[in-house]
């Protein structure tokens, strides 16, 4: 996968609002009701990355769930973390 040009990267930033560029990942926290649900979720996207085979990095903090994007073998951002990124939005609204 082709890593993406700096306009593209706001292009598809405008695709996940809630998600920050910071360096050459994508980031946001998810605050849920509690661990227990914040535990579903992060089950969930281990479903998700695993079926995609690409996977965020995460950090759990009792209620919150903090995940990271990029694509270390392009060096950078590319469309499957943004596509990623998405679904990752439609888990959390479930």
């Amino acid at each position: 996968m082709e890593k993406l040009s700096t306009e593209k990267i706001k292009t598809a930033l405008a695709t996940v609002p809630d998600w920050k560029k910071k360096g050459a990942t994508i980031v946001r926290t998810y605050q849920f009701k509690d661990f227990p649900a914040a535990i579903k979720f992060v089950n969930a996207v281990a479903k998700l990355a695993e079926q995609a085979w690409h996977h965020p990095d995460i950090d759990i903090r009792w209620n919150k769930v903090t995940l990271a994007l990029t694509t270390h073998d392009a060096g950078g951002l590319t469309e499957k973390d943004f596509a990623l990124a998405r679904k990752f939005d439609a888990l959390s609204l479930r």
